[in-house]
């Protein structure tokens, strides 16, 4: 009788300071699936890949990147939204997925702002505005006048949403209109620019082929420069003030996961962003680590669904 006595006293003791439950601790007892909206080969695959390596080791548990492709990065990030809040589903978005899908499609079925809880924005990048060789414009001036000069003639590979809108908001500051050339991801958008059967693309990967001569880079989309190609001016400066977006990825998990989860992901996945091996690989491809806190990747998250939905709608394009 003292026994039983005395266990419900520290079960009460546990329960008043807010001990957290075992599962918690515990978690991840299993696999957990990082879930990419988009074929393999683009930039939310490279990222989430370069995470997955090396978080399974901090997790001690195996970690699967899922590519569910489909509508813009839509269909991925609706299942994502109805799984179960435990942690072992979560996703990699980013900019097209949560800021600019909800304010250019009419209907999408998960609510960013409501049906995700955020955990960590992993990093941000510009896109570099490149080029098949046999594209005569070595600058983005040349690439405007080209294109003035041959209307309809040359086009523009999109992949997303968020490539798409990028193409639409160059050809009405540029005056020009380059033909969109829709892609279900960044992967097959690039394998036919450096086929040579599109012309021109904004893309987040394309460092690797630059040095080979395969592409031709004129310009990044950022407020600054690029660190990893620092000659390259950015669209700007180069030739269109006032021009300036940029791409993000970051981690989400269904609506309603346990805080005790997100606080443990967000800080397994701060140390692996903390390595030098894979700031290194990030900084090669010319993406900057951000591993922020969870209230300021919600604020982000926030600040860039406002944003993205007054470019939309300054820009005149009609709603999906």
């Amino acid at each position: 009788m003292i026994n039983c006595i005395r266990m419900a006293a520290v079960t009460l003791v546990f329960a008043t300071y807010g001990v957290p439950p075992a599962w918690s601790q515990a978690y991840p007892a299993k696999a957990v699936r990082i879930v990419d909206a988009f074929p393999p080969g683009g930039g939310t695959d490279y990222a989430a890949r370069l995470i997955a390596s090396r978080l399974n080791e901090v997790f001690g548990q195996q970690v699967i990147v899922e590519n569910r492709s489909g509508a813009n990065g839509i269909i991925g990030m609706e299942g994502v939204s109805k799984a179960a809040p435990d942690g072992y589903i979560i996703a990699i978005a980013n900019n097209s997925t949560l800021a600019i899908n909800p304010n250019l499609y009419r209907k999408v079925p998960y609510d960013t702002l409501r049906d995700f809880a955020p955990i960590t924005m992993i990093a941000s990048y510009p896109y570099f505005l490149v080029v098949h060789p046999t594209v005569p414009a070595k600058s983005v001036k040349e690439l405007i006048a080209l294109a003035k000069a041959n209307p309809g003639k040359l086009n523009f590979a999109s992949a997303g949403s968020a490539l798409a809108l990028i193409s639409v908001l160059f050809n009405k500051a540029a005056g020009v209109n380059m033909a969109d050339v829709p892609y279900n991801g960044t992967g097959p958008a690039l394998i036919d620019l450096l086929g040579g059967h599109v012309d021109v693309m904004m893309s987040s990967l394309p460092l690797a082929h630059f040095k080979t001569g395969k592409l031709r880079a004129l310009a990044v989309t950022g407020a600054r420069r690029s660190v990893v190609e620092p000659d390259l001016p950015t669209i700007a400066e180069a030739a269109l003030p006032g021009f300036e977006v940029s791409g993000w990825y970051g981690l989400v998990a269904p609506r309603d996961t346990p805080k005790e989860v997100i606080a443990r992901i967000r800080g397994d996945v701060v140390k692996v962003l903390g390595m030098d091996a894979i700031r290194t690989s990030f900084a090669k491809a010319g993406v900057e680590v951000i591993g922020n806190s969870t209230d300021e990747f919600t604020a982000q998250i926030r600040s860039e669904h406002a944003r993205w939905g007054k470019l939309v709608k300054d820009s005149g394009i009609p709603l999906l």
